[in-house]
């Protein structure tokens, strides 16, 4: 499956000739490739479920735990707003985007199971640092090694899915890194309410135990094979052409490995990738998959639920047992969520999914504001019946997000990107991403704090926002093969205007 937006039209009408057969070997790399999701989904899980424990605020940030005891006297919203706590989440996505820049040079150069090596050591590394942390200091270095894993992880595993899969199958192959990331989540919610009640070293096991996915990441990567794509981009041929066959499980490959071959050449051709992505050609893919979606996903408002769940459910006054048990609630949604993606993407279509759960979140980010702001007040707990409407709501909205933008955000990004800049691409996407998660971990319980139920809102508004976004300029991408995915740019309503015929089919520009 080549990448080569821009060849000769004639080479790219192969596509039909590809044939596959689902093997053990292709499993097997998938699944063990796939294990990048789970480290990121672990931290995004773990990291919320510990910021809540009394033990680990006592310990690293006793001011919180004081205001905390003295919520009565403040805005409850108040309880947890302090920007050192909020540096312990974010601090990891500030060093996941800049790493993600030198994970691009070694997916290019090294290859995509290079990176994949590199990802779990540092969050190996990462997690070892911050369970035996007895300073803050420890607690940020420790964050920003995970933060270098996780930065690398996210810039090679969807880049390596995608191109190992066949296109029929693509997105719900791409998926699995999602899935990964939700059952991340869900295992780390159960870890942390079972260390909860582990006193006073828990929150020490919950960040220890993230070494086991980096353990088992790092193990099967030993032996995971190299894309073939990133193979014969390296020159290597020969190898390439026997991955192929042997993911495929098949020998008649010949139109596969002739379209790799043509990606290749142009991606061998351009010597500054980056600066490629700026060209008017790649104007949609810029806008689209490289800026648009990866920031959008954040401004669902989602991660903030994540990372913060146990803290928002402690101060809608649950308590903290209570709130790490309704934190494994929503993310079994999300696991859903994933699961229902991965069944029905390639059948419905990536726009469906979007726009129909869009409307979904918007509901759902109205419910949750109008009933904070008719109920929620200064030091007081919420009813049992309105508790218990706010976490099926958010559980509802937790599941559109699971099958629209959780796992699209990232399969589109790495659909709509040419060979010769899929590397950059993905490392852009990777790196706004992560720019907007780490803006929103910091800056989110300050504004619960100020805009209280208005956060909600905002984020309704957003969502509307990003959805006419899909719905105006995101074209349906299903079952198309990535080397004719430039076709759907040329007949976009919209894109046909700034790409042109002449823009798509021309030579490339070399620099």
């Amino acid at each position: 499956m080549a990448g080569g937006a821009f060849e000769d039209p004639g080479t790219l009408k192969r596509a039909h000739l590809y044939e596959y057969r689902i093997t053990a070997y292709f499993i097997y790399a998938c699944i063990v490739a796939a294990l990048g999701g789970s480290l990121f989904g672990y931290d995004l899980g773990v990291s919320g479920g510990v910021t809540s424990m009394d033990d680990f605020l006592k310990e690293f940030f006793p001011k919180v735990y004081r205001r905390k005891q003295q919520h009565l006297n403040e805005t409850d919203y108040c309880k947890y707003d302090n920007q050192i706590l909020t540096l312990f989440t974010s601090s990891l996505y500030i060093a996941g985007l800049i790493s993600t820049f030198g994970a691009s040079y070694v997916s290019r150069k090294w290859g995509r199971r290079g990176s994949i090596l590199v990802g779990a050591i540092s969050f190996f590394l990462g997690a070892v640092l911050n369970a035996a942390a007895v300073n803050i200091s420890m607690l940020i270095v420790g964050r920003i090694l995970l933060g270098v894993g996780i930065g690398f992880g996210n810039q090679a595993v969807p880049l390596y899915l995608s191109e190992m899969a066949p296109a029929k199958i693509r997105g719900a192959i791409n998926q699995l890194f999602q899935l990964t990331t939700c059952l991340g989540i869900l295992i780390a919610n159960f870890i942390n309410y079972g260390t909860e009640k582990i006193h006073p070293w828990g929150w020490r096991l919950s960040l220890g135990l993230a070494t086991v996915p980096a353990t088992l990441m790092f193990i099967g990567g030993l032996f995971l094979p190299e894309t073939p794509n990133s193979l014969v981009e390296q020159g290597k041929l020969e190898e390439g052409r026997r991955v192929l066959e042997k993911v495929r499980g098949t020998t008649k490959v010949d139109a596969e490995f002739a379209d790799l071959i043509d990606a290749s050449n142009a991606a061998r051709a351009v010597k500054h990738p980056f600066r490629n992505l700026l060209e008017k050609r790649n104007r949609p893919q810029l806008v689209i998959g490289a800026l648009g979606i990866p920031a959008f996903q954040q401004l669902t408002g989602m991660n903030s639920i994540l990372f913060y769940a146990p803290v928002i459910f402690q101060s809608l006054g649950f308590g903290s047992g209570a709130s790490l048990y309704s934190s494994i609630f929503t993310s079994g949604a999300l696991v859903v969520g994933a699961l229902m993606s991965m069944a029905f993407v390639d059948k419905f279509g990536r726009r469906a999914f979007f726009l129909e759960a869009g409307c979904e979140m918007i509901i759902c980010m109205v419910a949750v504001a109008i009933t904070l702001a008719l109920k929620f007040g200064q030091g007081e707990t919420l009813p049992k019946g309105i508790g218990i409407f706010l976490v099926i709501v958010i559980c509802l909205f937790v599941l559109a997000y699971g099958r629209s933008w959780g796992p699209l955000g990232w399969l589109v990004p790495s659909e709509i990107f040419p060979l010769e800049t899929r590397s950059a691409g993905q490392s852009v996407v990777v790196c706004v991403n992560l720019f907007f998660t780490a803006l929103i971990a910091q800056c989110f319980l300050a504004s619960l704090c100020h805009l209280r139920y208005g956060i909600f809102l905002l984020f309704g508004g957003l969502i509307i926002i990003m959805s006419s976004f899909i719905f105006f300029l995101l074209p349906e991408t299903k079952q198309v093969p990535i080397e004719e995915v430039y076709l759907l740019w040329k007949t976009h309503w919209f894109w046909k205007n700034i790409v042109g015929e002449r823009d798509q089919t021309g030579d490339l520009d070399r620099t």
